[in-house]
């Protein structure tokens, strides 16, 4: 495109903006009084949310409207108020809004308001929106025998009213606005959010019984504390959701008193506006408090849960070098026993029969012993036949058995298997550490071993105990150091355990009877891993 073209559509996207504004100016303005601006909103919200180089836009189209209006009455009030009528306000708003959003960061880095600043805003533009008023309304002309003009009155009026203007309409924008945002996108998806579902289902009722109860009733007293009743909604709002609550809830608020007003310059209503603006403006403040209170919240819990997920998988990576180890030193042994048996079988005819024997079975035992620090850093059979199969005859029931220690494991098969890898790996390392401290603190002779898996709420909840019947600790054939090795236990105890099963928010429980002690163990398997053990 040409750069006249491209100058032409400018221009034409400049002509959009000011006719838009012009529409929506023209629209509000037929609904608003001097105690109910509605649309000093409407020109706040244009300021703050269309961009910076079509703000002269905005001002052309605030000031045809404005100065047809005072073209049409100059005759009347005359040509000094004609001139000053056709000012746009909404040129002295300008440079606060620009100073408010550069220097005051009115929107921050993601996007999200600030309400005190948007506040503060409201107040300067509200002073300024009504001593522009006062000033033109100074230079009116108006008959000899008019009376005497209250200036305190008017201002009153004008300020409340665009304030409360800009409370009614601003918050609620900036509120859809960021629910946008956060990808409340259609409005189906809008009115299937709780927010605007209990606006619907709560506040709208409720200020229609305030509104009704108000018009039904002669007693000044009565009304009035129905308008002071549609306060509680805006309340419920705010602690509910926060400032997006208020912003909803006081603009339905601010639109019911209106409803209400008998005439235009009813003193009751006037007063109740006053304690409308105070309460939105403080319930903004509060609303505002409690979603940074609960963003802190959320965001804890984001990083609790980031937390979390990082040592569960830490906890599989570490059972995956455990594996990986175990691995090389079935290498290992598979390696010295070729070599023991080719250097063997080339000396057996230089050795004497004796010897030779004697040398076999060493090259066995330590065979053998490589097969168990292998098995008890990852059971081989638990990579062949399952989680189950290693607990009912992996490495525990070997060391269990070598040490004259009974041993027997009731494992329900249906779900085990579907267990999260680190859930597996949580539980298998729990029973080896339990059953370790119930063979060292109650010198246990038999040890039961209880497995269930379950599915509720759409996790699955994992319950394991461990029994220990009471003995003499002279029965046992080994030391509890060399079960502690053949367990590939860590040797805490059941502050280990604890630790462990933290992870999947598991809860222990140890028990005394006279026949013995047991530990139970009841953990929650949330994880989605793709680690594969």
């Amino acid at each position: 495109m040409s750069k006249q073209g491209s100058r032409w559509v400018e221009l034409l996207k400049h002509a959009a903006v000011a006719l838009s504004y012009t529409l929506g100016f023209l629209v509000l303005r037929q609904i608003s009084f001097s105690h109910w601006v509605i649309f000093a909103g409407f020109r706040l919200c244009a300021l703050l949310l269309v961009p910076y180089r079509y703000w002269p836009a905005l001002v052309v189209g605030e000031m045809v409207p404005l100065g047809a209006i005072g073209f049409m009455h100059s005759e009347r009030y005359g040509a000094l108020w004609s001139v000053l009528y056709a000012f746009p306000p909404i040129a002295l708003a300008m440079p606060v809004v620009r100073w408010c959003k550069r220097s005051l960061g009115m929107f921050n880095s993601s996007g999200h308001v600030k309400v005190l600043t948007l506040l503060f805003c409201t107040l300067i533009c509200a002073v300024l929106w009504t001593i522009i008023n006062l000033i033109t309304l100074s230079e009116t002309k108006l008959p000899a025998n008019y009376p005497q003009l209250g200036y305190t009155v008017y201002a009153a009026r004008w300020f409340i009213g665009n304030f409360l203007g800009v409370l009614t309409l601003a918050p609620l924008v900036l509120c859809v606005r960021e629910l946008r945002a956060n990808g409340v996108v259609s409005l189906k998806q809008m009115l299937s959010s709780s927010l605007v579902v209990e606006v619907l289902s709560v506040v709208f009722p409720s200020l229609a019984i305030f509104v009704w109860l108000c018009l039904s009733t002669d007693q000044e007293s009565l009304r009035q504390a129905c308008r002071m009743g549609m306060f509680l909604p805006v309340i419920w709002m705010a602690l509910r959701h926060g400032w997006h609550g208020a912003a909803l809830g006081g603009a339905a608020a601010s639109v019911a008193i209106v409803l209400t007003m008998p005439e235009r310059y009813d003193a009751g209503t006037l007063q109740a506006q006053v304690f409308m603006a105070f309460a939105i403006t403080t319930m903004l403040l509060l609303g505002d408090r409690i979603a940074m209170l609960d963003e802190r919240e959320s965001r804890g819990r984001s990083d609790a849960r980031m937390a979390l997920a990082l040592a569960q998988r830490n906890l599989i990576l570490g059972e995956m070098q455990l594996r990986q180890t175990s691995d090389a030193l079935e290498h290992v042994r598979e390696g010295v026993q070729a070599t023991y048996s080719q250097l063997l079988e080339r000396l057996r005819h230089m050795l004497p029969v004796q010897d030779e024997r004697d040398y076999r079975l060493r090259a066995a035992v330590t065979q053998q012993q490589l097969f168990r620090l292998a098995d008890s850093l990852h059971p081989m059979v638990w990579r062949e036949g399952g989680l189950a199969a290693a607990l009912r005859q992996g490495a525990i029931a070997r060391a269990l058995d070598d040490s004259d220690i009974r041993y027997w494991c009731n494992v329900r098969d249906r779900g085990i298997d579907r267990l999260s890898n680190g859930a597996q790996v949580a539980l298998y390392r729990s029973a080896c550490d339990l059953i370790a401290y119930l063979c060292d603190a109650a010198h246990a002779t038999s040890i039961r071993v209880h497995v269930r898996v379950g599915l509720r709420g759409g996790s699955r909840w994992i319950f394991l105990k461990v029994e220990g019947a009471v003995g003499d600790a002279t029965t046992l054939r080994v030391k509890h150091d060399d079960l502690l090795l053949r367990l590939s236990s860590s040797g805490g105890g059941l502050n280990a355990v604890e630790d462990r099963i933290a992870l999947y928010r598991g809860e222990l429980r140890p028990r005394e009877s006279h026949h013995g002690r047991s530990v139970s163990v009841l953990m929650h398997d949330l994880a989605d891993d793709s680690v594969v053990i």
